[in-house]
């Protein structure tokens, strides 16, 4: 079982009892200050560290420059089984299977960290390496996606993948291959990565060839995902839509229509798309996303009953502990705790869609309204900032929880890769020992995961930095790539983030 995604808290047990007890005193304590307060952290290491994490993820051939000396080539003959070449992307959290929806949502989040951010990534030196990531998983994409209405979408047996704890670089489980089309339409797949290429297209508009190829390939994984609407179930238990398409559908039209300002997709996201107002921003859940890229643009969600400004100020109100429809738990020490394994997804996607959504508001000189209360875009910054400064070490343990940054970071990530040490190219690993060999000793792992960001604490804000304690201490791609505009923000804007005018969200 993949554990980032069952109810298992990091302690032990469940948080329900303390959340009845201190709900009403959260608002308190993060308006005070006694949660936030005035902390600074070196925000560009923690930034540079995040991106190290995602190419600690890559599979495939590794480039001569790779930067993760313990990491080697692997997955080289995936796609083999169907003779193709499916080799590259990355690998989605501590394991070695390649799953499509959450890989797409890290490139488009990603995409999206370049366009919104692009000033300060600049800056801060960065610039080029989060376009490497994204490429990384676009070439991967493109192979993916080949031929028209179908699309593989998985590579590795989950089931056979976590019977054994080895390095990618040595596995000896099968390199299945999942696909969709026609027949078996995967609605929400399609989508997402149609969304994942359109907003890459932008960031490599002025690769006009490749920036190219991309947008087609988005038109066409788009319509396939309007044309044959189905949920594919193939990534569960591991990557179940609770969603349903709904999101995706508007997500991928709203990057389409980012990127190309047509009025096909202007029609679809003002008269058919369905919206919703929902309290979540995630791998599974893109509402909040899409109605914030839209707000500016005057359009109205649900066939004009609700603009998608209200919806996107929706999310806010539902987030933040001082309004009157606050939805959302924070735990006392002023962390978002929407459920255990992977709850890090929540936190910086977050703060990362409060600084977007700021800067627009800064620009058109608008509040958030909450009923008629409003919200001043730097009080979105104020809480961004505090969500990813608890991450950084502002928090009742005073710990870091990104891997080799902060004060006594994690040393036990729930990764395969980390926690294996280099073996030979070729070494014969027994799966039935592996997890008493590596796993299961209490010590640091040898190879150290800089940058990984884990599933962090539950809600009551207890942590065990522990490998079998994988609620706490798993690692994601998509809890990274929705850091890294927050980071960028925080580096380039210093600890007040003053508003920025700057963005790259100009059409091809």
């Amino acid at each position: 079982m993949k554990e980032k995604h069952t109810p298992a808290s990091c302690r032990g047990g469940g948080g329900g009892g303390v959340r009845c007890v201190v709900a009403l005193l959260l608002a308190a304590l993060v308006l005070s200050g006694d949660v936030a307060g005035a902390t600074s952290f070196n925000y560009k290491d923690a930034l540079t560290k995040s991106i190290l994490f995602l190419e600690a993820q890559r599979s495939g051939k590794l480039p001569p420059d790779n930067r993760i000396k313990w990491r080697g080539d692997s997955g080289m003959e995936d796609g083999k089984l169907a003779h193709v070449d499916l080799t590259g992307g990355y690998y989605d959290a501590g394991d070695n299977v390649k799953y499509g929806l959450p890989l797409a949502f890290t490139v488009t989040t990603l995409a999206w960290a370049a366009l919104a951010f692009k000033p300060e990534l600049q800056a801060a030196g960065e610039l080029k390496h989060v376009q490497e990531a994204i490429r990384w998983g676009t070439d991967y994409i493109l192979k993916c996606a080949a031929k028209k209405n179908h699309m593989w979408v998985q590579v590795g047996d989950p089931n056979l993948d976590h019977q054994c704890w080895v390095r990618p670089e040595n596995m000896p489980t099968p390199r299945t291959l999942y696909q969709i089309d026609g027949n078996t339409p995967g609605t929400e797949i399609a989508a997402e990565t149609a969304a994942a290429l359109a907003a890459s297209a932008m960031v490599f508009r002025n690769d006009k060839n490749y920036a190219r190829r991309l947008m087609n390939k988005a038109k066409l994984l788009y319509q396939f995902a309007k044309s044959h609407l189905k949920t594919y179930d193939g990534e569960c238990p591991f990557y179940c839509s609770y969603s349903g398409y709904n999101d995706e559908l508007l997500w991928a039209a709203t990057w389409l229509f980012m990127a190309t300002k047509r009025q096909v997709y202007a029609d679809f996201i003002t008269h058919e798309a369905i919206s919703s107002s929902v309290a979540e921003f995630s791998w599974d859940l893109k509402y909040p996303g899409a109605q914030i890229l839209l707000a500016p643009h005057n359009m109205n969600a649900s066939g004009g009953m609700q603009s998608y400004k209200t919806q996107a100020d929706n999310f806010v109100c539902a987030v933040l502990p001082d309004t009157p429809f606050h939805q959302v738990f924070i735990t006392p020490g002023g962390m978002i705790h929407l459920r255990d394994g992977a709850n890090s997804q929540y936190v910086t996607g977050t703060a990362f869609l409060f600084l977007v959504y700021a800067d627009w508001l800064d620009t058109a000189r608008q509040d958030v309204m909450c009923g008629a209360t409003p919200i001043k875009p730097a009080r979105l910054r104020e809480f961004a900032k505090q969500q990813m400064d608890y991450l950084l070490g502002d928090n009742p343990r005073g710990r870091s929880y990104v891997v080799g940054f902060g004060s006594n970071p994690p040393t036990q990530p729930h990764h395969r890769g980390a926690s294996t040490p280099v073996l030979k190219p070729g070494t014969v690993v027994n799966c039935g020992m592996s997890f008493g060999d590596w796993f299961a000793p209490d010590r640091p792992n040898p190879n150290e995961l800089t940058g990984a960001i884990m599933g962090g604490p539950d809600g009551a804000d207890n942590f065990i930095d522990k490998r079998n304690a994988s609620a706490c201490t798993e690692p994601c791609t998509y809890i990274n790539s929705l850091a890294i505009g927050a980071l960028a923000a925080l580096a380039g804007r210093g600890p007040n983030l003053v508003a920025s005018k700057s963005h790259g969200y100009d059409q091809m």
